[in-house]
């Protein structure tokens, strides 16, 4: 499997160094199983290299490096935004180029299929399998409640319709926090590794670390390489085909690099152990919803020469809404740390529901029934305002042990 995701990187390799494709369909077609190919090197690595560090930080690390190469195809949108020659024409009062959407539609895009498609995923296999729900564990209060806090902070970027410096301060600071907390849980228990991660344990500690540094170093270097023509191949695509590119960016780009890791999320869940699977890709949401959004007008803004906010319309605004309702209402379903297949169902019901409801109007009537059902669950069964209760207290305490100022006690679930 190791040698078959290296093969097919070597395509793309080809035509970014040797070969001028003038096909963009064919072009970005060969780039985005590239990165495909080096998303897994990636979350094998990333697998592999959990054994010798803290279990909290082996998952952060894992989510970090697996959405890799969704960072890479976010800021190819958002240098490619700050590039573009409309941009003088937009300072002096002109209308926003189009290219200034497709960072949003990427950003949102995964978003929305972690969490309204890849939580479920886990969640119904393992159902599936044993008719149990999935139980989570305490230990992750912290991407919880930092996911929980990012998506309510993004509803100040949606009534100003843009992304700008401070609001990166700000989600960085949150990111910050949640590495701080994760880094200092306690040892990684054992636990039994799929596929070629577990080929790579088995080698000397020394050899080991090379395979694993290599594999990160070659996957890291391909991800660069590609994420900036698959990127422009997309949207040349949908100019020559009369498809709307910011539904291809929204779509298509997420799904080529988000399959790595759950891919890893669906091995771990049919091995018996879903919680290892969800953790990865609820901290997945984290980085995404903290870093990602940070890393957009920063990029941005080094693209234009001078600091400027990511402006986003009225589409990009329904997005965003629409976005952060999803992920509020996923939040309020996992904070009580147990959801079965009825939760699952609802997440991916409402998922698909939306894919079919594409209009401005629509997408808030969306985003506006996902925070209705957050709120009829608040009202309607109690039990989600204790476990809200708890995750805020665990929180606070793990802040508190963190910082030297006490000793973490268990909230009470009511």
């Amino acid at each position: 499997m190791l040698i078959a995701a290296l093969l097919v990187t070597v395509p793309a390799i080809c035509i970014r160094t040797f070969v001028d494709i003038h096909q963009p369909a064919v072009a970005s077609s060969i780039f985005g199983v590239g990165i495909l190919g080096a998303a897994l090197l990636l979350a094998w690595g990333a697998e592999a290299a959990q054994t010798m560090i803290s279990a909290g930080l082996a998952i952060a690390a894992v989510a970090l490096l697996t959405i890799l190469p969704e960072y890479a195809v976010d800021m190819a949108f958002a240098w490619k935004a700050g590039a573009d020659p409309g941009v003088s024409s937009y300072l002096e009062g002109g209308p926003a180029p189009a290219a200034f959407a497709l960072p949003a539609a990427n950003l949102t895009g995964a978003n929305r299929l972690l969490s309204g498609f890849g939580w479920p995923l886990v969640i119904l296999l393992y159902w599936l399998r044993s008719r149990k729900s999935v139980q989570l564990t305490p230990a992750l209060t912290p991407e919880i409640f930092v996911l929980g806090l990012a998506a309510l902070y993004s509803t100040w970027m949606f009534v100003r319709s843009e992304i700008a410096l401070h609001d990166a301060a700000v989600l960085l600071a949150l990111f910050a926090t949640y590495l701080w907390l994760v880094s200092r849980t306690g040892g990684h228990e054992d636990e039994e590794l799929p596929g070629p991660p577990a080929e790579i344990v088995k080698l000397r500690p020394m050899l080991r670390k090379a395979v694993i540094g290599a594999l990160f170093v070659f996957a890291g270097v391909a991800v660069v390489m590609f994420a900036g023509p698959f990127a422009e191949g997309l949207v040349e695509t949908g100019h020559s085909f009369a498809i709307d590119e910011f539904i291809l960016v929204q779509w298509v780009a997420p799904l080529a690099s988000e399959a790595p890791e759950m891919l890893v999320a669906v091995i771990f869940t049919m091995r018996g152990k879903p919680v290892l699977g969800i953790a990865a890709l609820i901290s997945a949401a984290v980085n995404q919803w903290s870093l990602l959004v940070a890393s957009l007008p920063v990029v941005f803004s080094i693209s234009v020469g001078h600091a400027l906010a990511l402006p986003l319309d009225h589409r990009q605004q329904a997005e965003v809404f629409l976005t952060m309702a999803q992920i509020v209402f996923a939040v309020i379903l996992i904070s009580k740390l147990r959801i079965g297949a009825l939760g699952a169902l609802a997440l991916i019901g409402l998922f698909g529901l939306n894919l079919f409801f594409n209009t401005t109007h629509e997408r808030y009537a969306m985003g506006i029934l996902f925070l209705a059902m957050a709120a009829g669950m608040l009202i309607f069964a109690p039990v989600h305002i204790s476990s809200l209760r708890s995750r805020t207290v665990e929180f606070v305490d793990l802040v508190r042990e963190r910082a030297g100022m006490g000793h973490r006690h268990s909230a009470p679930e009511k």
